[in-house]
């Protein structure tokens, strides 16, 4: 990675956990409820019976209820567990105890399973810094989830959970950066072409 392309990452990432610590609550809420109408939407309108998504921290889009209207819908959803090597495992959602990985991310307790596991899912929601309007994806840096996609020989559709703001012109890249096939906002479900 480039030195410029490094700061304009580092820079970008900066302001948007910035914009993230400083909503309010109600915004939260608010935020919250419409992103898991949208995620909903979503897995209907693809009829999927086995997805891969994630746990969301305080900060970030609210995806657990979401998780949790899957699961209550018998639709399996597999959780990302990172692991020291850059690779994730994953263990179905059961809603159960959770702990937290290595990194400090929320995690299920139940059955861990192998980087595998996601090769069988319908639909793969992930989380995100920013997606730009051609469908790229930037991350929080540490790789995981452009590891995994790349390393997919038939991946299913990706999507990414961000604020509205969240969605740029552009953002910077790298070659291992990969796009996704939409967003969703509090505003509705973005698709790109690929």
């Amino acid at each position: 990675m480039t030195d410029a392309v490094a700061n304009a990452k580092r820079a970008l990432r900066a302001e948007l956990r910035e914009r993230r610590r400083t909503m309010t609550e109600p915004e939260r809420e608010a935020a919250s409820s419409r992103l898991t109408q949208h995620l909903v939407d979503l897995a209907s309108d693809l009829g999927v019976r086995r997805i891969a998504a994630y746990l969301s921290r305080p900060d970030e889009p609210d995806v657990r209820p979401f998780v949790d209207w899957a699961w209550r819908q018998d639709i399996e959803v597999l959780l990302p567990v990172s692991r020291n090597d850059g690779l994730l495992d994953w263990a179905p959602y059961d809603a159960g105890a959770e702990e937290a990985d290595h990194l400090g991310m929320p995690t299920p307790t139940s059955e861990l399973l192998s980087p595998l596991a996601i090769n069988e899912v319908d639909l793969i929601v992930v989380p995100a810094a920013s997606v730009d309007r051609t469908g790229m994806r930037m991350g929080w840096g540490r790789g995981y989830f452009d590891k995994t996609l790349g390393s997919m020989e038939k991946c299913p559709p990706v999507y990414a959970v961000l604020f509205d703001s969240e969605v740029v012109d552009e953002v910077p890249r790298e070659r291992h950066d990969r796009p996704v096939d939409g967003v969703v906002t509090p505003s509705g479900i973005t698709h790109f072409s690929r």
